[in-house]
């Protein structure tokens, strides 16, 4: 992957959010018999995510007598808050998700998370090169990555060219011209969850890219603060796009990836042509397909350019999923983060997830030609910047995301969203 890539405000701590639990409690650890539990959360509830877990937990206990490592999944939209209360709790897992930024920051300023800075093998630093990047805070590592995730809009093709859209929209005007295309052809557009909130919440953070400059995202990530007038921009030209009715009818109720109906539903049913999403997506519609197949159809594109920001062109949203050890974890729990990016296991996180895996050597696994497309423009891009509401942090990022889902029900305004967050951060 392209080494100049980075991730805007990763490497920075900022003030927590987590009170400091005690030492005590959290995973099991070692046992009377001198065996060892590792507790494990993920958010892979159904399918082959889940299975992957399962099959890689198995492989590594098997390798290492006197392991035993014990799965938890969680919905995805639950993961968060059931996080944060069982660190609170001195009651945490062994192993987490974690997606860097200040999320992660929060979590290592409580005193919550291990420094894994000499523990990752060679190898694995290696194979994830910048990557790592995106769990470090204030130069140690806290994280290992296990896929990247480049944000764009994915779509059904065959929608598209039944509606006369032959081009990928490279400006937010052209986008509005295809969506009235696809509109009259009886179909929706755009589809988005927004009762889940952060799809909705994502619209923003992209206009927000195109608006402002990468010294602005970067400095957010320390001030928590949108005093930059593009943050304003940003809202009033999502504002704008909203008007244009682009998204599917009854969005507020949608929600993201449950169901046929979510807007992952919509799309792997051709009932939408878009949705604007992270790389996870093309798992997620695979399960929600008649057949429970890939969309065979899928496309991608990025994010259209806005013009009059001060966003370098050809810049990308995303993030990176990994998995942290809590604090006082066994060391079998570095041993496993180290087994879990070894190639032939990240060839099969891409397989099993249908997403960019974080290492460089199991790049190849990657056969979609949305995701080749997306992996593409990841690599290409003059840099990254991670989603807004893990850059500022669980409680700052949540009234960043009610703020925009307000705005999408006509009860807020762009201004709303700035005021909305700078109060959230004066609360930190």
């Amino acid at each position: 992957m392209n080494t100049r890539t980075i991730l805007a405000g990763t490497a920075l701590a900022v003030a927590g959010t987590l009170a400091l639990a005690g030492c005590a409690g959290g995973g099991s650890g070692q046992n009377a018999d001198g065996s060892v539990t590792l507790t494990l959360w993920h958010n892979s509830t159904t399918g082959d995510g889940k299975q992957y877990w399962e099959d890689t937990a198995a492989a590594f206990e098997e390798v290492n007598p006197g392991v035993t490592i014990e799965i938890q999944s969680l919905q995805n939209e639950e993961m968060d808050g059931k996080l944060q209360t069982a660190l609170n709790s001195g009651d945490a897992p062994d192993l987490f998700m974690a997606r860097g930024g200040g999320k992660l920051a929060d979590i290592v300023k409580a005193g919550q998370a291990m420094d894994l800075t000499d523990k990752i093998s060679p190898e694995a630093k290696t194979a994830l090169g910048t990557s790592l990047g995106a769990f470090e805070v204030d130069g140690k590592n806290y994280g290992m990555p296990v896929a990247v995730l480049p944000s764009g809009i994915f779509t059904s093709q065959d929608l598209l060219t039944a509606a006369g859209v032959t081009a990928a929209p490279a400006t937010i005007s052209d986008l509005e011209a295809a969506n009235a295309k696809i509109r009259a052809t009886g179909v929706a557009p755009i589809a988005v969850g927004a009762k889940d909130a952060w799809p909705a919440a994502h619209w923003y953070y992209n206009f927000a890219l195109r608006a402002c400059s990468k010294d602005v995202l970067d400095a957010a990530a320390e001030s928590r603060s949108f005093d930059d007038p593009c943050w304003l921009e940003a809202g009033e030209n999502l504002q704008s796009f909203l008007e244009t009715q682009p998204f599917n009818e009854g969005f507020l109720t949608t929600a993201a990836q449950q169901g046929a109906g979510s807007s992952a539903g919509l799309l792997a049913n051709h009932q939408a042509a878009m949705e604007l999403m992270g790389a996870w997506n093309p798992g997620v519609i695979a399960s929600l397909t008649p057949d429970e197949q890939p969309l065979a159809d899928l496309g991608w594109f990025p994010f259209p350019e806005v013009p009059g920001g001060d966003g370098e062109e050809g810049a990308i949203m995303g993030g990176v999923d990994g998995y942290s050890c809590w604090v006082n974890a066994p060391a079998q729990c570095t041993d496993f983060l180290n087994f879990l990016v070894n190639q032939e296991n990240q060839e099969r996180y891409a397989d099993a997830f249908q997403t960019i895996p974080a290492s460089s050597e199991a790049t190849g696994a990657v056969t979609t030609p949305a995701l080749q497309s997306a992996l593409e423009a990841y690599t290409d891009a003059p840099y990254v910047s991670v989603w807004l509401d893990t850059l500022y942090g669980q409680n700052i990022g949540n009234a960043l995301n009610v703020a925009v889902v307000d705005m999408f029900a006509g009860k807020g305004t762009p201004q709303g969203i700035v005021d909305g967050v700078n109060a959230a951060a004066a609360r930190s």
